[in-house]
Parts: C-alpha cells; structure tokens; sequence
C-alpha cells in the first residue's frame, strides 16, 4: 500500500503551482506523478485543504444482521 505524501511535501508542491509553476514541472522537481499534482490540486482548490483523504477504515461486516 502506498504512503501519503508529507504535508510538507503537499505544501511545497501547492506553493509551487500557485506561484506560476506547471503542475508538471512541479511534479518533475519533487519526485511525484503527474496524476498526484493534479489531483493534490483539484483538492486544494476544491476543499482549501492539503490533507490526505482517508485511507482504509471499518467496515462492517456483510453476515452481521443475521448473526442471532
């Protein structure tokens, strides 16, 4: 499974794009996909956050309502 970028990461990646930076270009000089800059993007202009989304979780399970 794969690693969330830090937050130091996201924001360095952020602040290139928002002063004047390809995403490409940016995603070039930290290391990351393409894919992971836009999209780390699209979060920042949609939500105004850089946290990553949550992976995993509980789920409950399938058989559960019908267990006596």
């Amino acid at each position: 499974m794969v690693r969330p970028l830090s937050d130091d990461l996201r924001e360095r990646v952020v602040a290139a794009v928002l002063s004047g930076e390809s995403r490409r270009s940016a995603a070039k000089r930290f290391g990351i996909a393409n894919s992971t800059a836009v999209k780390l993007l699209q979060r920042h202009q949609a939500t105004g956050s850089i946290a990553p989304g949550k992976m995993g979780g509980h789920r409950k399970r399938v058989l559960e309502p019908h267990r006596a």
